[in-house]
């Protein structure tokens, strides 16, 4: 009897286990990758105007792609980046849309909220 009641004991871990998103995240930091990430993104920068004469809108799709990997890993490119929307708000309104920034969508709720309660 006793033999049977400690194999049904279990073990539960006192940390829970990473899921890959988080991995991912913490992947993503180390000096080689950020390196790698960066150099990816401005080759499909340089390549956006090859693929351009493609059909279809290629080559936007391949320089937002490098535009993204850029900014998450170069702090000088996020400058640039902060300087240019200033600069001409509406098309970084765009870029923030396609990058899915989460700053950009609190900024848009923020305006609402201001916008709502002058109207009122």
């Amino acid at each position: 009897m006793t033999h049977l009641s400690l194999a049904a004991v279990t073990f539960t871990a006192h940390i829970p286990a990473m899921t890959w998103r988080e991995r991912w995240r913490v992947w993503k930091r180390t000096h080689g990758i950020r390196h790698a990430i960066f150099a990816l993104g401005w080759l499909l920068i340089v390549l956006a105007p090859l693929v351009g004469p493609i059909p279809g809108p290629g080559g936007t799709i391949v320089f937002a792609a490098g535009l993204a990997l850029v900014l998450q890993t170069s702090p000088w490119a996020k400058r640039k980046y902060v300087r240019a929307k200033r600069r001409w708000p509406r098309i970084g309104s765009w870029v923030d849309w396609g990058l899915r920034r989460k700053s950009a969508a609190r900024r848009r709720e923020r305006e609402k909220l201001a916008l709502a309660a002058a109207a009122n």
